[in-house]
Parts: C-alpha cells; sequence; structure tokens
C-alpha cells in the first residue's frame, strides 16, 4: 500500500523551493569589501558561546580602515547578536546564519543591512565564521543535496542499462550491448559448443556489467541500494550468480519484470517502483503520484483538473482548490500596484524576462479607479502569493521539479495546474 503524505511532508516541497531560491540569490551577492557574515553553528555548541565570538569578532573589526566597512561589519555582527539571543539553546539541527549590507541599487552608502537566519534541513556538521566579500553558501548547499540515490539497472541477454534516482529526478548513466548470440545455432558448429561458447560470451557481458555497476553506482555515486529490473530470467541468473560488488549484491531493495532492458527499461522500471511502492518516500516517486493524479482529472470529465495561473488563482480566492501544483522554474513574478490616492489594488502576472518593461509600463499608468499616477508598486514570487491563498483557503501545494517528466507534463500546462474539491455549478469551463 503506497505511504500517504503526512502534514509535514506537505510542505516539504515549498520549504525546499524557498531555501533554493535564497542560497542561489545569496550566492550572487558581492559585498564591496569583507563585509558579509556567516555563521555555521553545529547542534550541540552552546549559543552563548557563538555569541562570545561574535562580540570579540566585533571587537576586531573595530581595526578596519574602511569606515564603510567597519560600520557595516559592526552592523552586521550586532544584528547577528541581537538574532542569537532569542534562543536558549541551540536549535536540534543547528543554525545557519548570513548576514551583512546588501545593496539598494542607489549606489555606496545605502546598502541595508539584512539578515538571513536557516533552520537546515539536515545537522549542521562544521562551525564556521566567516566575514568575506560573498556569503559561504557551498555548505548548506551540500546539506540540499538528496543523499538517498538509488541504483537502477535492467538487463537481458541483448542489452542492460544502469541509472540513478536520487531525490526528485533520475536519470540513464550508461547503456551496454551485449553481443551475445541468439540461441540459434550458425552452421556447422555442434550443439555443445555452440552453448559453450554462448556461456562464455554471457559470462563476458555480465563481468562487463558489473564494472561498469562498481564504477558507476559505487565510485561516482555511492548509492544506497539497488533496484534490478528486465524481462525473462536474465536478471535472476545474473543475481545468482554473484558477479556484482558485495556492495549491491547485498543491498538489492527489489528485482521487478519489465518489458524492456537498456535505456527504456530504465525508464519502465522507475514507473514500476512507483506502481509497486517500493520506494515510498523519494520525491519523485511523490511527485510521479501527484501529477498522475492531477493528469487523471485534466482528462476526466469531472472537470476537477485546471490550469493556468489565471484560473488556478480565481478558484483559490472562492475556496474551493484541494492541491495546487507549481513546478520550481516558474518564472513568474506578481507585480501589486496601489493608489497613493484611493488605495485601490491591481495586480498583474509578469514572466521575469518582461519584468523591466513592466515596471516602466506600470510607473506611465494611472489608476483606473480615480486616475491618479502617484502609486506605488510591489512584487513578489509567485510561489509566495499561492502559498498564502492555499493557506487561508486550506488548499495543499506542492512544488515539483521542472527538470523531471512530471514536470515537463506542467510545464506544457503553463507550470501550475490544480485539483478543485468540486466544479462550482454552471461552470462549464475548461482548464
Amino acid at each position: 500500500m503506497s505511504k500517504s503524505l503526512t502534514s509535514e511532508n506537505k510542505w516539504d516541497s515549498v520549504r525546499r523551493y524557498k531555501l533554493t531560491r535564497m542560497i542561489n540569490e545569496l550566492s550572487g551577492v558581492s559585498g564591496h569589501g569583507t563585509e558579509l557574515v556567516t555563521v555555521y553553528i553545529p547542534p550541540r555548541r552552546p549559543i552563548y558561546d557563538v555569541i562570545a565570538q561574535l562580540r570579540t569578532e566585533a571587537g576586531t573589526a573595530s581595526n578596519i580602515k574602511s569606515d564603510l566597512t567597519r560600520t557595516h561589519v559592526q552592523d552586521a555582527l550586532s544584528r547577528t547578536v541581537e538574532y542569537l539571543k532569542l534562543f536558549k539553546e541551540t536549535p536540534e539541527k543547528g543554525l545557519i546564519i548570513f548576514c551583512g549590507a546588501l545593496p539598494t541599487g542607489k549606489g555606496i552608502g545605502t546598502e541595508k543591512v539584512e539578515i538571513f537566519p536557516v533552520m537546515p534541513p539536515k545537522p549542521v556538521q562544521i562551525q564556521l565564521y566567516r566575514c568575506d566579500d560573498h556569503f559561504w553558501t557551498d555548505h548548506l548547499k551540500d546539506m540540499m543535496k538528496d543523499d538517498k540515490s538509488m541504483g537502477l539497472l535492467t538487463i537481458d541477454t541483448q542489452e542492460a542499462g544502469l541509472g540513478v534516482l536520487s531525490g526528485d529526478r533520475w536519470q540513464v548513466e550508461d547503456t551496454l550491448t551485449s553481443g551475445v548470440s541468439g540461441k540459434h545455432r550458425q552452421g556447422g558448429q555442434s550443439a555443445r559448443r555452440f552453448e559453450r561458447l554462448r556461456d562464455n560470451e554471457l559470462n563476458e557481458y555480465y563481468k562487463r556489467i558489473a564494472e561498469r555497476a562498481h564504477r558507476i553506482l559505487i565510485d561516482q555515486h555511492k548509492v544506497k541500494g539497488l533496484i534490478v529490473g528486465g524481462p525473462g530470467p536474465t536478471k535472476d541468473t545474473f543475481l545468482r550468480e554473484e558477479y556484482l560488488d558485495y556492495r549491491l549484491q547485498g543491498n538489492v531493495v527489489a528485482v521487478l519484470d519489465t518489458s524492456y532492458s537498456g535505456e527504456e527499461g530504465v525508464r519502465e522500471l522507475v514507473d514500476k517502483v512507483n506502481e509497486e511502492g517500493v520506494m515510498d518516500g523519494y520525491r519523485l516517486m511523490d511527485e510521479k503520484k501527484i501529477v498522475k493524479r492531477f493528469m487523471k482529472e485534466v482528462y476526466s470529465d469531472k472537470g476537477l483538473g485546471i490550469y493556468g495561473i489565471n484560473d488556478v488563482i480565481n478558484s483559490l480566492r472562492n475556496g474551493i482548490v484541494e492541491l495546487v501544483i507549481v513546478t520550481d522554474d516558474i518564472s513568474v513574478v506578481l507585480v501589486e500596484k496601489k493608489c497613493r490616492k484611493c488605495s485601490n489594488r491591481d495586480i498583474d502576472f509578469v514572466e521575469r524576462p518582461r519584468l523591466l518593461a513592466a515596471r516602466q509600463e506600470l510607473v506611465s499608468s494611472s489608476c483606473r479607479n480615480c486616475g491618479n499616477v502617484d502609486q506605488e508598486f510591489k512584487e513578489s514570487d509567485i510561489v509566495e502569493y499561492l502559498e498564502e491563498l492555499a493557506s487561508s483557503t486550506g488548499a495543499e501545494l506542492e512544488i515539483i521539479s521542472g527538470k523531471s517528466e512530471e514536470g515537463a507534463q506542467i510545464s506544457s500546462l503553463g507550470k501550475v495546474g490544480a485539483i478543485l474539491r468540486f466544479r462550482p455549478s454552471g461552470d462549464q469551463s475548461s482548464g
């Protein structure tokens, strides 16, 4: 039986999306000097020790010659210390803090000190303080990588395929052809001699597969286990004769029948794994179930599967959405315009490549309610807006990888879709 998503898991994809976006933004920040502070605190390090260290660093920073850099460093350290005072003890997985003076776009000297605390997805393994011209995000990036890699092997007597499933994606790493003769005998060969030659060819073929599996699945990816598939008894013979490295041989999670081997076999094996529930808990498997359910509703005559940003948001506002699905590569920005005279609000959804042009158009436009040209503008990530609407109406929100096959299906429908609780009476429109 498939494992259902718990309430904790429902929002994991949203938190991962936000953290990934923050890491990407912070990785691109450059300070004017060594003024950007990074602090990694492992779980068992006392908070008061960290505060004492940062206060010492603030005293040392008074020797910095540049007035601007000195001020920025001391302000960042002070802001970090004040934040740490909120904790009586270090969180269970530790804590990561990025703090520094970020450019405002209005020139040197107008920077604003901002702090970005992170509750890490895994326990912090290092103790680190750095004051540099960039934030040290590499350790956090490593923590974001899924360490539950699973090897995939499909095999018959003609070809084999090797793949790796990790987190929210899978890929074919290598394919091999056997060169083994078919079971029909060549002219002039005795049956016994032909079978002996064929057995030798199979033996060499199995050895080549084992060597490639060692290099790809152990040396390169260090997989946690192996799933084997293929048509017929070849896979069983291969495993029974123990050609594989003992680390793979002893960690075979499942052996499944597939119609194909090679590259197509790996693709089929991933689907089979999903159907059998072998890999419950892997993000890719969750995404497959989510998208499969969504596509079923899209093609159903019930009309509960909708797509397109406007239809989804209108349905969210009406409180009839059960589940929203968005790909993590969606490039839509919510632009909100508010009139300072009559407080009329308008929102628009703009693709990032068009954002600059859209800003210029909005600045030159007037309020459609009162005609006033004095307006204020606010931009926000579309996922944050969808999260706000979903949270207020009890809908679920799932962010899926845009690089997976499932993500490609959602991308073809505008990168956002939803499953409705019910179709409003009299609404016959399609997604």
